[in-house]
């Protein structure tokens, strides 16, 4: 059997091929010429994968409504790392999307022993840094979200600790708190269809983190009261756990429908207009109507010394409250794609696809493709040395960083604990 993935381990996730190829991830490519407009995160290569985010790309093209969520552990200061998915959130809230975000304050106390204190103080200061890339949206700490735990109590009754063990590896010794943070992270994802409307749900993640959202779906249609089936010829509207009348109201919203017990037949009928109704049936006798959450995939950055970018490993990273000479001598002192010898660079050229410092600048720090295609062509063609592109790095990151830091101060107002 193959190793669950830990979505609260350091390691980083190499193969990620495999892990499409295992779980049942698609490639992103899968959903081109839907998108008006191709943010840089995908034409990139930063965003690999996605499930189902085809209905979120086609609520952007047609302006229907959709949510985008994600969370945070605060389990330490911001960083580098999580600004993709903070620009990935920020992005789709401008294409009209539904934003919230989750400080998982729960999950950095019960999974990090961080204290509440502490969660706060590290939560807020993400908060400031969506803030300051132009995030507007709701924002909530886990363990101040009375409906979000209600939501997780809910969430609870559909899954059991075996199924747990099967998705994250627990083991006897994993407290209880630690399997709780798991529920309320599949209310986080559910919370916004039910804070506001039931709509499609994007959730942007790192591959690490697919657990999550394979047992939230699963949950989400667990929580359903009936469940749709196109076949042979007509739609089949099926009760799993709804009221009779529920059912009855099914029937008599479809003329010529058939109504056996436990399901209605509906023929001559498009499965997207019989989905629609339903739903409205649903919610209008006490259900959820969830629709099952979407997911995007992005690749990690890498770490300054190699592997992942992590809270935990703090030469790997660079937050934004270090001193330049910290953020200075950590880029110089960055892994490079370079050869062994300067012979050798000039000669074979350096590999820029696996350069931790090449990558920075291809996920944050150059905006411009132009700027950006012309500095791998020097690197692949030995005319430009680590040494010369560190010093060049180096300059933007601490210029990013100096521009970034007064607009999170600008921001601080808007950060509210709720």
């Amino acid at each position: 059997m193959e190793a669950p993935i830990n979505p609260w381990s350091s390691q980083q996730t190499d193969d990620i091929e495999k892990l499409f190829s295992l779980f049942g991830i698609e490639h992103i490519s899968a959903i081109e010429g839907i998108l008006p407009k191709v943010p840089s995160f995908i034409s990139r290569g930063v965003v690999v994968g996605h499930r189902d985010y085809r209905v979120i790309a086609e609520a952007i093209r047609d302006k229907r409504p959709f949510h985008i969520l994600t969370g945070f552990m605060p389990s330490g200061h911001p960083h580098l790392g999580h600004l993709m998915v903070m620009k990935e959130v920020v992005w789709h809230v401008q294409q009209g999307g539904s934003g919230y975000i989750t400080i998982a304050d729960r999950e950095a106390h019960a999974v990090r022993d961080i204290s509440w204190q502490q969660c706060e103080h590290f939560g807020k200061e993400y908060l400031q840094c969506l803030f300051a890339l132009g995030y507007r949206g709701r924002t909530y700490f886990q363990s101040r979200n009375n409906a979000l735990k209600d939501l997780a109590f809910e969430a609870a009754t559909r899954v059991n600790f075996s199924e747990l063990q099967a998705i994250y590896g627990f083991s006897d010794e994993t407290s209880l708190a630690h399997a709780e943070s798991v529920i309320t992270q599949v209310a986080d994802i559910l919370f916004p269809q039910v804070d506001s409307y039931p709509a499609p749900t994007l959730v942007p993640v790192g591959i690490d983190q697919d657990p999550h959202i394979r047992l939230t779906r699963g949950i989400a249609h667990k929580l359903r009261m009936f469940t749709v089936e196109e076949r042979d010829g007509y739609i089949s509207v099926r009760s799993k756990n709804a009221p009779e009348e529920a059912l009855a109201e099914v029937h008599r919203k479809f003329p010529g429908s058939r109504k056996y017990q436990g399901h209605v037949d509906i023929p001559r009928a498009g499965c997207a207009e019989v989905n629609a109704e339903v739903r409205k049936i649903e919610i209008a006798h006490g259900g959820y109507g969830f629709y099952t959450p979407s997911s995007t995939y992005h690749r990690f950055i890498p770490g300054l010394q190699g592997g992942k970018m992590s809270s935990s490993i703090p030469e790997s990273t660079i937050t934004f409250s270090e001193p330049d000479d910290v953020v200075r001598k950590k880029v110089m002192g960055a892994f490079t794609g370079g050869r062994a010898t300067l012979a050798e660079q000039k000669e074979l050229g350096g590999e820029p696809e696996k350069c931790p410092v090449f990558l920075l600048n291809l996920f944050h720090m150059v905006e411009d493709d132009a700027e950006l295609a012309e500095i791998h062509r020097r690197c692949r063609g030995g005319e430009l040395m680590c040494g010369q592109c560190k010093k060049e790095t180096t300059e933007r990151v601490l210029a990013f960083i100096h521009d970034f830091r007064e607009k999170m101060e600008a921001s601080a107002h808007m950060v509210k604990v709720e």
